[in-house]
Order: C-alpha cells, then sequence, then structure tokens
C-alpha cells in the first residue's frame, strides 16, 4: 500500500460516502416532508449538509476499515492458525447481529417494529452478498472477514445513530448513517485486494489466463 494508493482509496471512499449519504437523504426526505430544513427553498442549504456529511461518513469508514485491517493483522499473529481468528469472527458477527436485533427490539418503540425487522436482515444479506462477491475476486478465506467486516464494525462505526440525542432514538438517523457506511465498506473491502496487488502479479495473473485460455 503506497501513499499514491492510499490517497486514492481515502479520496474515493469519501466520495461513496458523499454519493450514498446524499441519495439516501433524499429518498428520507421524500418519504418524510419533516426533515426538509427550510423546505423546498432550502433544498441547496440540504444538499450541501448532506455532501458535507457524507464526506465525514467516508473519513470515518475509512479509519475503521484500517483499525480491522491492524486488528486482523495482529489476531493472525496471535492464534498462528488463520481458522482460529476465522472462527472468532464468525461467531461475533452472528453474535453482533444477535446484539442488533436486540437492540432495536429494546428500541421499538421509538423506531418503529419496521426497523427492527427490515434492518438486521438487510444487513446480513448485503453481508452475505459482498461476501460472496470478495470470495469471487479473490478466494474463499476472504468471505468471514467480509461478513465481519460489513456487521460488526459496520454496526460499531453506526452505533452512535443508536443511542440518539436525550435518550431519543431515531430511526431516520440509524438509516442514515447504516447505509452509507455499509456503502463504504462495501467499496473498500472490494477494491483492497486491486490496489495492494504489485504489477507483477497482475501480469502472473494475466499470464495464468492466458495459458488457460
Amino acid at each position: 500500500m503506497t501513499i499514491r494508493k492510499w490517497f486514492f482509496l481515502f479520496w474515493t471512499t469519501m466520495a461513496i460516502g458523499a454519493g450514498a449519504t446524499l441519495v439516501t437523504g433524499l429518498a428520507m426526505q421524500l418519504m418524510d416532508q419533516t426533515l426538509r430544513a427550510y423546505g423546498w427553498s432550502g433544498a441547496g442549504f440540504n444538499t450541501f449538509n448532506m455532501v458535507l456529511v457524507g464526506l465525514l461518513i467516508g473519513a470515518f469508514s475509512q479509519m475503521g476499515f484500517f483499525a480491522y485491517l491492524t486488528v486482523n493483522y495482529i489476531a493472525l499473529s496471535v492464534f498462528r492458525k488463520s481458522y482460529l481468528w476465522s472462527a472468532l469472527q464468525a461467531y461475533t458477527s452472528i453474535f453482533a447481529l444477535g446484539f442488533l436485533v436486540y437492540v432495536l427490539y429494546q428500541s421499538r418503540d421509538q423506531t418503529g417494529m419496521v426497523l427492527f425487522w427490515v434492518l438486521p436482515i438487510v444487513l446480513a444479506v448485503v453481508a452475505w452478498g459482498v461476501g460472496y462477491w470478495k470470495t469471487r475476486l479473490t478466494n474463499n478465506k476472504a468471505f468471514i472477514p467480509t461478513l465481519f467486516l460489513m456487521i460488526v464494525v459496520t454496526s460499531l462505526e453506526a452505533w452512535p445513530s443508536f443511542q440518539g440525542e436525550g435518550g431519543e432514538v431515531s430511526a431516520s438517523a440509524i438509516w442514515f448513517m447504516m447505509i452509507p457506511l455499509a456503502a463504504c465498506n462495501a467499496y473498500q473491502i472490494l477494491t483492497l485486494q486491486r490496489i495492494t496487488s504489485s504489477p507483477d502479479k497482475k501480469e502472473t495473473a494475466s499470464a495464468r489466463g492466458a495459458k488457460t485460455a
């Protein structure tokens, strides 16, 4: 990972965060008119704020992503055998998903039953889909780490939205953080092998593909 590659990942992740936040925010405004600050006349102000928040979410997502990569590197050296670390990540992912269900159930009076049912299912399906895509790009060993990133890391990054302000938990705030964070994390994990692979490895892979063909 060179400075140039990291710089590319940094800005593209922030762009993904800004785009995902903007789309999420606009969709939420269309569905709930109470979220429109200053009415339609303030559309430009709303758009600017959403893009700004999206850039911050993208940067925050990248901090969590690199924190996971650091923990992953340390854990592999501690456990020695990779399957032990994979088993722990799988267990933690299941536990985190169950804990998410518990938290949403506790706040169901404020957030509604729709969020309680939909969010865990959507997060699990998205994590599974990203994990499957990751295995197609790399190998089967990448499936569980991808699930861990998409479920555990994304939930931890979005945890402030589950706390609310003054004890008031908002379903809109949860969706507003979870969707861009999941998009950013998915982008980073699916892009990682491309920006970290050396030219020699790419040439070797191309040569193998040519021989196979």
